[in-house]
């Protein structure tokens, strides 16, 4: 993808619905007794390979267009699949969907892509093994794939290293299942999707600071679903309309749950006025965001205390950062290593090839903001969020840039560039 600088932005969007929460509707859809509906699901290339799962574990699951149908078959319901489980791309189905098969009465296999297999399982296969869940590495201890022996679980309490929301899901998913109240502790507060969705299923869920407590054996009831916008969608949007010197951009509906606002808050902090509308919650709380130029932004810190929040959003909020007055700072974010790709050097890389004045540390990145920059060739390493920060990256530096392997959007947002392109005037 080949992209030129723009100074003009106008135009409504309506960003994706959310990947986490499309994932975890088809996941507790299939658990509950039901035909649950999801409208503006995210037909994105993770959420679609949680769906091929699910439909290999005997969920029937039919889809028009946004609106996916699933037809649940209640917490016992799952049957074992002959082939394996293949989550493509996607850390959370395969983190989450671990979870819930500890606990199933049949064996599964999982595996996923050459970047799927290069990311740790051992987060979540050292809680599950604690409650009584049997891995079988096939290649590499602690790496996909791996084969999961289902099997009666206890109930345990544990305190996460990471405050990450998969490792706290797949914990509490496999409580559905265990002998007891199962209690997960993270270190800071992580998204909350997953306790949300399952309190709106039936679950019982209690959540006390970062104490989450889940009881067992509950029963789930099918629901009508409308998935929010996805902030780490809109999130590249918000960039381009604060770098822009012409630009107004309305990005509707749009997911403002506090555990996910991280980059709202750090917008404000560097002097961004981001007005809100059309407040309003239903399971989650949603708005609409009107985007105007920031002509002076400032550099800010972010650390552990909002990491949690933004964590998909750093490397957009880097780009943001080449921008400011003064040196930004990013750590406490050693997670970015383990995502598709290291973010932390490929996000530098690329920063410096394009003109930035910027340096990899072990835990994240610093930025001195206000050197101009110019045009490169990015590799985004296949990593969707690279491919999508610096085509806004591109939009502000001289000449024009290319985008390597940008057809890597299509695991959370298909229609990326042509919502892109549809603001340019």
């Amino acid at each position: 993808m080949k992209i030129k600088p723009c100074s003009s932005l106008k135009g409504e969007i309506m960003v994706p619905g959310d990947k986490s929460i499309s994932h975890r509707c088809i996941m507790f859809a299939s658990l509950a007794k039901g035909i649950s509906t999801i409208h503006h699901f995210l037909n994105g290339a993770d959420c679609l390979a949680t769906i091929q799962c699910f439909t290999q574990l005997g969920i029937s699951i039919e889809e028009k267009e946004d609106t996916i149908y699933i037809s649940g078959k209640g917490l016992y319901g799952l049957q074992e699949s002959t082939k394996t489980l293949d989550c493509q791309n996607s850390g959370t189905t395969m983190r989450l969907l671990s979870g819930i098969l500890s606990a199933q009465p049949f064996s599964s296999t999982l595996d996923g892509d050459s970047s799927i297999r290069k990311r740790p399982m051992n987060r979540i296969a050292e809680p599950l093994s604690l409650m009584g869940a049997h891995f079988q590495w096939k290649t590499q201890e602690n790496f996909a794939p791996f084969k999961l022996s289902g099997t009666k679980l206890q109930a345990i309490e544990y305190t996460s290293p990471v405050a990450s929301a998969q490792v706290k899901s797949a914990v509490l998913l496999a409580g559905l299942y265990a002998q007891g109240q199962t209690k997960v502790i993270e270190p800071e507060l992580s998204r909350n999707h997953t306790e949300i969705l399952l309190r709106s299923f039936g679950a019982e869920v209690v959540s006390d600071g970062c104490t989450h407590t889940i009881m067992p054996e509950p029963n789930l009831v099918a629901r009508d679903i409308f998935v929010p916008g996805d902030i780490s969608s809109a999130a590249y949007f918000i960039a381009a309309g604060l770098l822009s010197q012409n630009a107004q951009i309305y990005l509707q509906n749009v997911g403002i749950n506090p555990s996910r606002d991280g980059i709202l808050k750090v917008c404000k902090q560097m002097g961004a006025n981001i007005q809100i509308f059309n407040e309003h919650q239903n399971d989650e709380p949603t708005a609409d965001l009107l985007i105007t130029p920031c002509s002076h932004l400032t550099a800010c810190t972010i650390d552990r205390r909002l990491i949690p929040s933004l964590i998909d959003e750093l490397p957009i909020i880097a780009v943001i950062a080449c921008f400011a007055e003064g040196t930004t700072i990013i750590k406490d974010a050693s997670e970015l290593k383990v995502k598709e790709s290291n973010r932390i050097h490929t996000v530098v890389k690329g920063l410096s090839d394009m003109g930035a004045d910027i340096q990899e540390t072990e835990d994240g990145m610093i930025i001195h903001g206000g050197k101009p920059l110019h045009c490169a060739c990015i590799d985004s390493k296949g990593d969707h969020r690279i491919a999508m920060s610096f085509s806004i990256a591109a939009l502000f530096a001289e000449g024009e840039s290319e985008i390597l392997n940008s057809e890597c959007v299509n695991v959370s947002y298909p229609h990326f560039y042509s919502d892109l392109f549809s603001l340019i005037n």
